[in-house]
């Protein structure tokens, strides 16, 4: 596409700006073809022994990519994605985040209190986002014309699977955000920009990663605050249909002190507790 002439890429922006124009992303644009890739060392005749990846066409990624700019230039001007989201924005880091969280840690340490946290894992994330919660999200933080644009481009999406020359039939998409897309992450970002942050604690994420920290000054006190803010963000994933992983998520206590171990819940599950994270 850089080597086109000049006179193809007139007529390409012809073509996005239509897009833009008539707030329409071309059927064509949003059928993905999946390539299984083998997994090392598995048996081939399993299912589970291949990595789906997703192919999506290059002129679609390429629209994307100049819509990302608008796009960004709003949600910054709006302040639509949280101050303590670091994953996929500009000048952030996996290391600002931890620096951050260590900090925090830091501080209860020095001033021997106690700083209880929990580690959420999110099933399955971006494969899972649903998509009219989604929808319903765009269409109150960004301006018509995006959320219009938007709703095209996340409506009636298709699949198909290519296994060496042979193609599947095409199936539709229910959720998530497309895979190996542009626009994906900063989707799943707008999606999750509401989490809740309880009073008298801190919330650190990273994409998907999400870290909750509360500080008091004894165990009683840091648990009653985390579990205030695990029923309440358990509260909203439960409304926006967003799975937890109890079983890989964490529940650490950083402190110098000598406390007895009390658990927190979240949607009815313990949180299971560990000394690492």
């Amino acid at each position: 596409m850089r080597k086109l002439p000049r006179l193809d890429i007139v007529k390409l922006t012809h073509l996005y700006n239509a897009a833009v124009r008539l707030k329409y992303v071309p059927t064509q644009w949003r059928a993905a073809e999946v390539i299984m890739v083998p997994k090392p060392g598995k048996p081939v005749n399993e299912v589970s022994s291949y990595r789906p990846i997703s192919l999506l066409s290059i002129m679609s990624k390429l629209f994307e990519k100049l819509v990302l700019k608008g796009l960004t230039s709003i949600l910054d001007a709006r302040h639509t994605i949280p101050q303590h989201q670091f994953g996929f924005c500009r000048q952030h880091s996996t290391l600002d985040q931890v620096h951050r969280i260590t900090a925090i840690i830091e501080h209860a340490l020095e001033e021997k209190q106690v700083c209880a946290t929990m580690f959420l894992d999110v099933a399955q994330v971006f494969d899972k986002v649903w998509h009219a919660g989604l929808l319903n999200k765009i269409e109150q933080l960004l301006p018509t014309e995006y959320s219009q644009l938007l709703k095209s481009y996340l409506t009636d999406r298709y699949f198909r699977v290519k296994q060496g020359e042979e193609y599947s039939d095409l199936k539709p998409v229910k959720a998530g955000v497309p895979q190996g897309s542009v626009l994906g992450p900063i989707l799943y970002l707008i999606f999750t920009s509401d989490i809740p942050q309880p009073e008298g604690t801190t919330v650190a994420t990273f994409a998907d990663d999400t870290a909750i920290l509360a500080v008091g000054a004894d165990v009683e006190e840091a648990t009653e605050k985390l579990q205030h803010a695990a029923d309440s963000i358990g509260n909203w994933t439960k409304q926006w249909l967003i799975k937890l992983n109890s079983d890989k998520s964490k529940h650490v206590n950083f402190t110098n002190q000598r406390c007895r171990y009390l658990s927190v819940t979240m949607n009815g599950k313990i949180i299971p507790s560990s000394q690492t994270a």
